[in-house]
Parts: C-alpha cells; structure tokens; sequence
C-alpha cells in the first residue's frame, strides 16, 4: 500500500505542475491576443522611427571641410551647450544677406556649388544634367524635419520642394554674433555643409529664422540630432543662444542625454 500511495502523491504532483504550466500558456496566449487587437496591431503597424534621425556632414570622397572659426568640441551636446554664452537678441536693422557672401559658393573648392553638394550628399538616386557632375536635376530623400518620402525635381517651379536650409539662419546667427565675424568667416558660415540641410519647402519656410525656442522638426526622431547640429554650428563660430532657446535645447537634449555633438566626418 505504501509504494501505491507514494506513485499516487507523485501523480498528482505531476498533475498539478503540467495544470500550473498550462494555466500560464493559457494566460499568456490570452494577453498577447489582447493586446494585439488593442494596441499590438498598430504598434506593429507603426514604424518606431519617423524617418531619419541624423544627417551626414561630409562625402569625404568629394566634399572637403570648410574652416570654422574653432573646432567643434568633441563629446556630449549637452556640455557644449553649457559653454556656449547666453546673452539677448542684437538688434536685426542692419541685415542683410549679402554680408554672407555670395550665396551658395564654392566654399570647399571642390568645383560644385554648395547648394548642389548638398543636394547630391543628401538624395539618394540622384541624376545630373548632361555633362556635369555637380548640378543635380533630380532624386529622391527620406526628409528629416517631417520624416517622409521627398522626390527633387530641377524646374523654375519645382526646385522649390526642396530647399537647403540654414540649421542656424543667417539672420539668427547675425543677431547672436555673427556680426562681429570677418566677412569670410560669415561666407564659410552660410556654406558650411555643417550648417546645411535639404528639406522640405514647406517646412524651412515655416522655420524662417525661428530658433530651437520658437521652432522643431516636427519629426522628433530627428530632433536630438538637429538641436545637436544647431550647437555644434554655433561652438564653432562663436555664436551665443538667448535664454528661451537654451532652455528649449535642454529640454530635447533631456530626451536623449547621449547625443554628442556633430563633427565633420
């Protein structure tokens, strides 16, 4: 009798630990189904990342670094911001683009424009007129201020989709200290692939000179990179923020306390 009541007290061991395990197969199948006609189905549906969330600086192949008037400094966005000076806005009265230089000169001697450098570094497929292999007439980009598809097409009309904006605008960076660089450190400035990115037109329009306190990519995906850019761009030419956009740059850079600053590579 012993041994028939030990097998029988094992038995129904056993048969309580398969029931445990199926109850929690059982659970587990219930909750993954759950979620996947609440949530799951979309989640899985949605892309995690709205297009891109950095943009190059340099082909080295082609493209050469333009001279800042200091070097980036290297390591966290978030220290280099600490150093930049926080001072108010100059007055704007006396702006004028042409203090810039010519607009989108051959800053790095390469032969190509700088508006037709960037548009080659940022397209993909892109195609050139007959006979030259600088001005791009067409190709397509996964925009990084709003994070979708962008085709370029040349024409007097079409060529406006797309457009290269200043990640720190001209008349910005003349009111935070650019008026007190040479002329051309102010062209370098404007044709700095660092500062220089093909977007959308409607986007770059709807910055105009706005700084990060008054303006963000609407894909925020790509917003720790472009707040990074704006910094690196100013530690570079001694530009200062006013208090509201240091404060704005805090706030994306809280999201991502890794992001470093951008360097020409």
């Amino acid at each position: 009798m012993t041994i028939h009541w030990s097998a029988y007290r094992r038995a129904r061991r056993r048969s309580r630990q398969a029931w445990a395990v199926l109850s929690v197969l059982i659970l587990g199948i219930v909750f993954v189904v759950g979620w996947f006609f609440t949530a799951g189905q979309f989640a899985i549906a949605e892309p995690r990342v709205n297009g891109p969330s950095e943009v190059p600086v340099l082909d080295p192949d082609w493209m050469k670094p333009v001279v800042p008037v200091q070097p980036v400094p290297v390591g966290s966005a978030a220290r280099a911001l600490e150093q930049l000076p926080v001072k108010g806005r100059a007055p704007k009265t006396d702006y004028d683009r042409s203090a810039f230089g010519q607009a989108w000169f051959d800053a790095d001697h390469n032969g190509c424009d700088t508006r037709n450098d960037i548009l080659r570094r940022d397209l993909t497929g892109e195609l050139f007129t007959e006979g030259s292999e600088c001005k791009v007439i067409s190709g397509d980009f996964h925009e990084p201020y709003t994070g979708s598809m962008v085709s370029f097409r040349r024409g007097s009309e079409s060529s406006m989709a797309v457009q290269i904006d200043h990640v720190v605008a001209l008349a910005d960076s003349w009111q935070k200290g650019a008026q007190q660089l040479t002329k051309q450190q102010r062209q370098n400035l404007a044709n700095d692939p660092l500062n220089l990115i093909a977007a959308d037109g409607s986007a770059n329009q709807e910055k105009g000179a706005g700084d990060a306190a008054t303006w963000l990519p609407g894909n925020k995906a790509f917003r720790c990179h472009y707040v990074a850019r704006q910094i690196s761009v100013k530690a570079a030419y001694r530009l200062w923020v006013t208090q509201p956009e240091k404060d704005a740059m805090k706030r994306v850079l809280d999201s991502c306390p890794w992001q470093q600053t951008i360097m020409a590579k």
